[in-house]
């Protein structure tokens, strides 16, 4: 054993055991230590640091500590590293802790010994960053120490502090380069714990593990990889790895299998349209190059393939040498490719784009592509001039009319167990319940081209020749409606052609005919000629078929001819016909034809989509633009409303108070006339000490009923005048808003604004006057009892002199001057207040009924401004983000282009076929 290891396993007193074996250690150091004692100059320090070791063995700490502070030569270090050993041991981590610290020595060893004690310390009393701290060190001086690595690892690992477990597995494969902690480090990335990590912080490990084991290397590429796909650092990585392996000396006969497939994964993935040219031209060129550096059997194809389709569309961005290779390998190498499911991905993934770009769900597309991979079924389109007969022969092939009328949609007919109607459009699928509903889509005007019909019952003659109809609405000879009519008759394998026997190949006809070759000059066209029934003789019949077969042979010399009446035996020309459609049945490279027809539809929908955003980008000027406008609009007739409503209220508010006025004045006048008018009770028998009361009373009651006999019925007719006033000009009013909710409605296009204006407000009206005219109770006034001094004297007269007979002519006289010269007015004004008080309230309510009245249109006008100024933000923001940024729009329909071409330079390595611009 070394004297470290002594050391460290504090035996180092059993060099002085040696013969001594069968005594105790301190018997013996106790001898020796007395032997040392007597020397002229003893050396005491070594056997003090062996009794030191043997009592701390005892657990006699306190000794042990004794003897390790009077050490005096080179094992000082190591005394003092045992003393805080002790020290720990009796529970004085703090006192341990100083000591351990207090050490410094060049002694690498005790330097490792004291770390791991204090590592051990720190942990025990929760100083954590100080555990980190200290075996981080310890690991970076003396990594080679037994077991410090591991123990770090340990304390990483079980702490779940992954930075540094990394970091030192990283650390560690790169200085010790041991396939075990790249193993690690695989873990790790396997558990995804690196993903704090910059990419470039593992390249110096991955180069030197090429060079050491490429197995290896691609396996912890491939996890690294993984672990960054979903992450911000993605593109960082790709850039990252990029540059390593073109730093490398890969050979692709080496067979990187998993390195291939990472690299069409994320090339796919990146080219999915989720990011912008600009994002990717830094990483494509250098990922496109290195995936065909090492690309596998199964991906070489595929990788020239992206690369030379990438290099057309962004020439000069890949390097003239990598792109002749990817030239040399494609056009040298044979592939077995599933072109169709190659096709029908790539179709899923724009379709998948345009839907959640709102592009539209394209319902039609969708439906043409699922016919042309159904290759069970043939399909023939069966075309011809508005009443060439073809919606007859279309009649006698189901043996029923279902088709009353020339058709204005295209029907596509097909075998099914039982009935079924469908209507399919760019938006939407409908199922057509009845056979009504069928026969209207056949008869309708507008939009007739905008739907496709797929008409399914059971019939035995498309059943056995494996046959699908298509009927198209009849051509009228003109360009635009023949491209407008057969827009959608690539989903056909061969064209019918119906001609009319009694003018067959007019110049309109022919016109057509012209058009669909130059429009697929790929679909085959034969010819039914129809209306032979109607020549007059057999001899006729003859020479024209004769004469029609061979302009047709001049024109195509493939094509062929099926003459048809409706008067002929149904079954024989069935039989017949079903002969011809298998003699023009071309079957062959059906699927080639059909794949090609797959691309022209994804070509076709790219330039669509192209075409929608310039159309999207101008619709949505032009609804900002309308909304402005109608913003504009709604706020001229909020205001004119405003100004409405003020004036209706200010106006039926002035005639009513004009009524009320009127009354007052009636009565102001009438009520002192009434009062005077009293004086003829005054009699000169009266009792002149009570006439006052008397007449007092009297004149209540006269106004009473003058008020309530008179007033009220005359102030309720009038009212009722009012109200039909009112409702007259209220009326108008409503008419105004109905013609104004017309005139927007007819810009809006729908039924969208209703100014109801609230009638109730006339009811309440004639309610509130009904309740309010329904009798009236004057309160009583003073008349004849105020304290005025004519008054005073007057009644004080009467009560001293009445009794005398020889003074009541003269009372008489005075008091009924006095009843006709009294000023009634005061009275008057009294009377009138209380006659309109009820009404007070009414009459205070008027302007706010008024706007109750307007309250709904209103209302409906400012939500509708509302609505105008939300289209205006919403769309000006949209139109700015598209102006803002026009690769959001243009970058994934050029991707799409990118592996579009891509796929039809592998068909090169494949099979071939032919490709529809």
């Amino acid at each position: 054993m070394t004297l470290e290891q002594q050391l460290i396993q504090k035996t180092y007193y059993q060099m002085f055991i040696n013969e001594h074996e069968n005594m105790h250690p301190i018997r013996v150091l106790g001898e020796v230590f007395q032997e040392e004692a007597h020397k002229d100059m003893p050396d005491l320090s070594n056997i003090r640091f062996a009794q030191g070791e043997v009592y701390f063995h005892h657990k006699d700490y306190e000794t042990a500590i004794f003897k390790w502070e009077n050490i005096a030569n080179e094992l000082e270090p190591w005394a003092k590293k045992n003393t805080a050993d002790a020290y720990y041991e009796l529970g004085m981590a703090s006192t341990a802790e100083d000591i351990y610290t207090a050490i410094h020595t060049d002694d690498p060893i005790l330097n490792a010994e004291v770390a791991l004690k204090l590592f051990s310390l720190y942990i025990d009393r929760g100083k954590l960053d100080a555990a980190v701290s200290t075996i981080k060190r310890t690991v970076q001086q003396n990594p080679d120490y037994p077991n410090v690595t591991e123990i770090a690892r340990t304390f990483f690992e079980d702490r779940g502090d992954w930075e540094n477990a990394v970091e030192l597995a990283v650390n560690e494969a790169k200085r010790t380069e041991s396939l075990q902690w790249f193993d690690i480090l695989l873990e790790y990335v396997e558990k995804g714990v690196t993903k704090g990590f910059a990419p470039s912080y593992f390249s110096h490990a991955l180069t030197m593990l090429f060079y050491q084991n490429q197995k290896k290397f691609e396996q912890l590429v491939g996890a690294l990889w993984n672990s960054c796909r979903h992450e911000d650092s993605y593109f960082t990585w790709v850039n990252e790895i990029n540059h390593l392996l073109l730093n490398l000396d890969l050979e692709r006969s080496d067979g990187w299998a998993l390195l291939s497939k990472l690299h069409k994964e994320a090339y796919f993935d990146l080219i999915n349209g989720k990011y912008f040219i600009k994002q990717l031209r830094d990483y494509v060129p250098d990922l496109l190059t290195n995936w065909l550096r090492l690309a596998d059997k199964d991906h070489v194809v595929i990788s020239s393939a992206a690369i030379l389709s990438w290099n057309e569309l962004f020439p000069a961005s890949l390097s003239v040498s990598i792109v002749k290779e990817a030239e040399n390998l494609i056009s040298t190498i044979e592939i077995e490719l599933n072109e169709l499911q190659e096709c029908l991905t790539l179709f899923d993934t724009i379709m998948d784009w345009a839907e959640a770009h709102d592009m539209g769900t394209n319902s039609r597309v969708k439906w043409m592509v699922e016919q042309l991979v159904d290759f069970e079924t043939y399909r023939i389109l069966v075309t011809g001039l508005t009443g060439s007969g073809k919606s007859t022969f279309v009649n006698n092939l189901f043996d029923e009319d279902l088709q009353d009328s020339p058709t204005s949609t295209m029907v596509m007919f097909k075998n099914a167990d039982e009935q079924e109607i469908t209507e399919i459009t760019d938006f939407e699928i409908t199922r057509l319940e009845e056979f009504a509903d069928f026969q209207e889509r056949m008869d309708r005007m507008r939009n007739a081209l905008e739907s496709i019909i797929e008409f399914k019952q059971p019939n035995g003659f498309l059943k056995d020749s494996g046959l699908a109809i298509m009927d198209t609405p009849g051509l009228k000879g003109s360009h635009h409606d023949v491209l407008e009519v057969l827009k959608n008759f690539h989903v056909a394998d061969t064209i019918l052609f119906v001609l009319d026997a009694n003018t067959p190949f007019s110049e309109k006809e022919r016109a057509a005919l012209k058009q669909i070759q130059e429009l697929a000059p790929d679909i085959p066209v034969h010819f039914l000629l129809s209306k032979m029934d109607t020549i007059a003789n057999e001899h006729d019949a003859i020479r024209i078929y004769q004469e029609v077969k061979s302009t047709v042979h001049t024109m195509l010399p493939d094509a062929k001819i099926f003459a048809f009446s409706s008067q002929y035996d149904r079954q024989t020309q069935i039989n017949e016909l079903q002969e011809f459609i298998q003699s023009i049945k071309h079957t062959r490279n059906l699927e080639d034809k059909r794949l090609a027809k797959l691309l022209y539809y994804i070509r076709t929908m790219l330039s669509s989509f192209l075409q929608k955003r310039i159309d999207v980008e101008n619709q949505l000027v032009e609804a900002v633009r309308w909304n402005e406008e109608m913003h504009l609009k709604l706020n001229g007739a909020i205001n004119q409303m405003h100004d409405t409503v003020a004036h209706k209220a200010e106006m039926l508010a002035r005639s009513y108070r004009s009524i009320k006025e009127s009354m007052q004045e009636e009565i102001a006048s009438a009520v002192p006339k009434m009062l005077q008018e009293c004086s003829e009770l005054i009699k000169e028998d009266s009792n002149f000490s009570r006439i006052h009361l008397e007449l007092n009373d009297e004149m209540n009651h006269r106004l009473q009923e003058f008020l309530e006999e008179k007033m009220m019925p005359k102030y309720y007719r009038e009212l009722q005048d009012w109200i039909g006033n009112c409702t007259e000009e209220l009326e108008q009013s409503q008419e105004f808003l109905n013609e104004l909710a017309d005139s927007f409605n007819s810009m809006y296009g729908e039924e969208r604004l209703t100014l109801s204006c609230d009638f109730k407000v006339l009811d309440d009206w004639r309610r509130d006057t009904d309740r309010m005219t329904n009798g009236f109770q004057l309160e009583k006034v003073n008349i004849l009892l105020r304290r005025t001094p004519s008054q005073f004297l007057l009644k004080s007269a009467g009560k001293l002199f009445g009794a005398l007979s020889q003074n009541k002519a003269m009372l008489h006289n005075k008091y009924k001057a006095f009843v006709e010269n009294e000023d009634y007015t005061e009275v008057a004004d009294d009377v009138g207040r209380q006659f309109f008080q009820p009404f007070e309230l009414f009459e205070k309510s008027l302007e706010r009924d008024v706007n109750m009245f307007f309250k709904g249109p209103l209302g409906v006008l400012n939500h509708s401004v509302e609505e105008a100024s939300a289209e205006i933000q919403k769309n000006q923001e949209l139109l700015d983000q598209m102006n803002t940024n026009p690769e959001m729009f243009r970058d994934p329909l050029t991707l799409f282009e990118v592996r579009l071409r891509q796929f039809e330079w592998m068909t090169v390595a494949g099979k071939g076929m032919q490709t529809i611009y």
